[in-house]
Order: structure tokens, then C-alpha cells, then sequence
């Protein structure tokens, strides 16, 4: 009789099928005041009905507590009323409180359709338990504002905004799209926004705006490896535009050279030199195009702004005419983020982390397929054990120590178990943490 283990509750009855339980169930309580009008043990009996309740899975079947709930009628106001099952059951959604703990826990790990199979109740409301219990985490869960804020992007059905603490090297957010106005928004209701110094990003002119507008002191600094890659993009674009007049023997010898193309000159093997030297023989343009790439990653190895941007103007002065329209989307962009791009010279802040992030989280989004944007990116952001904490401040009051006696042997009393611990300050999602869970499958 004590499969429930709810001392509420006096089991009447246990059924039991293939998949299922069904246990009857009356309380053990009845009510002694009238909550309309306060009145003591006047009360009397005068309805009942059976009210279908879903519990946590017994033995890998579900269970549906059927509970015979008593209406009673008050001899002083002669008002009526059901009696109270709310410390029990999360009348909402007709399930246990325990079954609702459950679910959320699941629905971080889990497809909406299996809790649902498992549980017995319809999907429907498992998607609404969980977009409740996110909401409430959302309100609880905060994390620390970064002092370096990075913002790039990823695609996740459809271009996402991702938000890390560069400093911290952890994740803060993933955002529904990239536009503007949702970037001001979440930008916005940062707490402590003003201590943002830096915000690293690519060159995308929403992103810019937002910062603008939210925090004008901020220094804007573009992403130094969004900008260095378009000098590789436009040698892929002299490559395909050589691949045109080559021979079908020639072009298929091309696209497998062109990792060798994209290699820097010192990483290149003996046997990749050969090669390399045999295709810019035959073309000059291409041999021209590779040089004018190195020269351009070499811009970035400058130790200041000033020096900088004077061999960025002789690079710049270098491209041959016949080359200028492949370098184009390059120049045009050293031209219109200018500030932003030199600022790195000042203020060395990359987003390869939020890159090497990015990276995971569409490993994770592969391993979640049939997810939604939401369920992904709670995944992501509240499941237990990936949050990185700061460890708080030193105590010197007395008061907060629990005092203990050391005598030998120490070591079984330094460790007392079950001690709540003060919580530090949340940073955001642990990187190496969530590598971690991605290798043993946890996530």
C-alpha cells in the first residue's frame, strides 16, 4: 500500500495492464474550515467525483492516480467547494508536483514525444511545461555581464546571434535571430551594462548599431579572423575564374590543390612547395594573388595601428588592376569598418573562442535533431553542471564559518557532508565543461 509513497493520500484500489497503473486514491485529510467564510467544523459532505491525475512511471509504466475528491457544503454560508489537492497536485496541468519536476528535468534531455510516451500526458502540455520552466529559469538564471562581450553568428535552421564573455571564455546566450532589435533588446536588459569596455564581432552593420546605440563607450572591434579570411575568399575567387580556361585533367589537378592555395607560405611542405610553384609558373596571376594573401596576414602580425595601416596601404597599392575586382569585397571592407578593424592593433581581442563555440554548438544542434531552436538552446544554456561560477568573495565575519574540531584524525572531519555552500557569481556556459558532456554523450 505504499507504492505511492504520497501520505496524502489512502490507496483504495491498484489495477495494472501492459503499460499501465491505475491506483484510486481518497485523501486522508478532510477540511475543517470553510474557506469562503472561516467558519470551524461546520462542514458536511455533498458531492464527489473521480479527478484523473498523472504520477511519475512505476516499473517503466505509467501511472494515472484516480482520486476521489469530496465537495463540501458549509451549514453557515452554504457556500461549496472542492477540497484542496494543490500540495499534491499541479492542478493546471493534472499531474503530480513531482511528475512537473520530472518533466523539466527530462525536457532538457529529452524529445517532447518520448516524455510523453513515458509519462502519459499529451505533448502538447510537456512543450508547455517546458517553455514554463524555461521562462522561470530564464528569470533566475543570470549571468554575469562580461567586461569583453562578444557577438557573432551561427545557423540553426537560420542565423542566430551568439553572445559569449571572451574574458571568461563562456557562452551568455543564443538569440533567436541577428537582427537589430533583438540585440538591443537582450543588450538592454543587461545588468550593469556600462562595464562593458570591448565588443568583438564580424562585420554585419546590425550588430554595430546595437552596440551604439546600448553602449556608446564601448570600443567596437571587429573580429580580426572574419577580416583575414576574405583575402583567402578572394584568392578562391582568382582560382575558379583560372579553373574556366583549364583543360577537365587541369581543373580536376586545381580543386585539389586549392588547400594548398589556403595554406600560409611557412606551412607549407616540401612537397606543397613543388606544387605551389608549378601552378604559379604557368599562372602568373595565381603565384601574384598568393603572395598579395601572405603579404595581407602579415599586415596582422604589425605591433601598432599607425605601422599597421601605412603596409595596409602599400599592400593595398600592390594589387595589379587585372586582380583589384577579386580583392574588391576586401578593400571595400578595410574601407567602411576602418575604425573598427584597426582597433585590434590597440586592443588585441579576437572572437576565436566564440568561433570554436559556434563549432560546438553544431555538433550539439546534430545530436538534437528534431529539436527546436528553444529546446536547443536550453540544452545549451540550463543543463545542469555547465555553468562556470566565480568563486565568492573570502569571509572574514565569524559568523560564517561553522566551527569544527581538528584534532586527529582531521581528515574525517573536513569535509562534513550535506554543508550549503554560498554560490558564487554565474559566468555563463563552461566550454571545456560542455566539450566534456558532448564526449561522453551526456548532452
Amino acid at each position: 500500500m505504499e507504492i505511492l509513497n504520497l501520505p496524502q493520500f489512502n490507496v483504495i484500489s491498484i489495477a495494472e495492464n501492459e503499460h499501465d497503473f491505475q491506483i484510486r486514491v481518497e485523501t486522508n485529510s478532510p477540511p475543517s474550515v470553510c474557506p469562503h467564510c472561516g467558519c470551524v467544523a461546520n462542514l458536511y459532505k455533498h458531492d464527489n467525483r473521480e479527478q484523473l491525475c498523472m504520477d511519475l512511471p512505476i516499473h517503466g509504466k505509467r501511472v494515472g492516480i484516480m482520486v476521489k475528491r469530496q465537495r463540501y457544503r458549509c451549514r453557515e454560508c452554504t457556500q461549496t467547494f472542492w477540497e484542496r489537492l494543490d500540495h499534491t497536485i499541479d492542478e493546471k496541468r493534472n499531474c503530480t508536483k513531482r511528475l512537473l519536476v520530472y518533466i523539466e528535468k527530462q525536457s532538457l534531455k529529452r524529445t517532447f514525444v518520448s516524455i510523453s510516451e513515458d509519462v502519459g500526458l499529451n505533448e502538447k502540455t510537456i512543450r508547455n511545461i517546458f517553455r514554463d520552466y524555461i521562462s522561470h529559469l530564464e528569470e533566475t538564471v543570470r549571468f554575469e555581464t562580461p567586461n569583453w562581450l562578444g557577438i557573432d553568428e551561427i545557423h540553426i535552421i537560420k542565423p542566430r546571434c551568439v553572445l559569449t564573455n571572451i574574458e571568461e571564455r563562456t557562452l551568455l546566450d543564443v538569440l533567436p535571430n541577428r537582427n537589430k532589435d533583438t540585440v538591443i533588446s537582450y543588450l538592454s536588459r543587461l545588468p550593469n551594462r556600462g562595464q562593458i569596455q570591448y565588443v568583438t564581432m564580424d562585420m554585419w552593420q546590425p550588430y554595430k548599431d546595437a552596440v551604439k546605440s546600448v553602449l556608446p563607450k564601448a570600443i567596437i572591434i571587429v573580429d580580426k579572423f572574419h577580416v583575414v579570411r576574405m583575402a583567402n575568399q578572394a584568392l578562391e575567387t582568382i582560382r575558379k575564374q583560372l579553373r574556366e580556361g583549364l583543360s577537365p585533367k587541369e581543373r580536376r589537378g586545381l580543386m585539389h590543390d586549392r588547400f594548398i592555395l589556403l595554406k600560409r607560405h611557412k606551412e607549407l611542405t616540401d612537397m606543397d612547395k613543388i606544387t605551389l610553384e608549378i601552378w604559379t609558373k604557368n599562372h602568373p596571376s595565381l603565384g601574384i594573388a598568393y603572395e598579395l594573401k601572405e603579404s595581407y596576414f602579415d599586415i596582422w602580425n604589425c605591433d601598432s595601428r599607425q605601422m599597421a595601416y601605412l603596409k595596409y596601404q602599400d599592400w593595398k597599392a600592390k594589387i595589379p588592376k587585372e586582380l583589384q575586382t577579386a580583392f574588391e569585397p576586401l578593400t571595400k571592407a578595410m574601407s567602411n569598418w576602418e575604425e573598427e578593424i584597426f582597433a585590434y592593433f590597440d586592443h588585441r581581442i579576437t572572437n576565436a573562442y566564440t568561433e570554436s563555440l559556434n563549432s560546438l554548438i553544431r555538433v550539439v544542434n546534430r545530436l538534437g535533431r528534431g529539436y527546436s531552436f528553444d529546446a536547443l538552446r536550453a540544452k545549451i544554456l540550463f543543463t545542469e553542471g555547465l555553468q562556470k561560477e566565480r568563486k565568492p568573495k573570502y569571509q572574514k565575519g565569524i559568523d560564517d564559518y561553522e566551527l569544527r574540531n581538528y584534532s586527529y584524525p582531521m581528515f574525517e572531519k573536513m569535509f562534513p557532508v550535506g554543508v550549503v555552500r554560498e554560490r558564487g557569481e554565474l559566468l555563463g556556459i563552461d566550454i571545456s565543461t560542455l566539450i566534456e558532456k558532448l564526449e561522453k554523450g551526456e548532452l
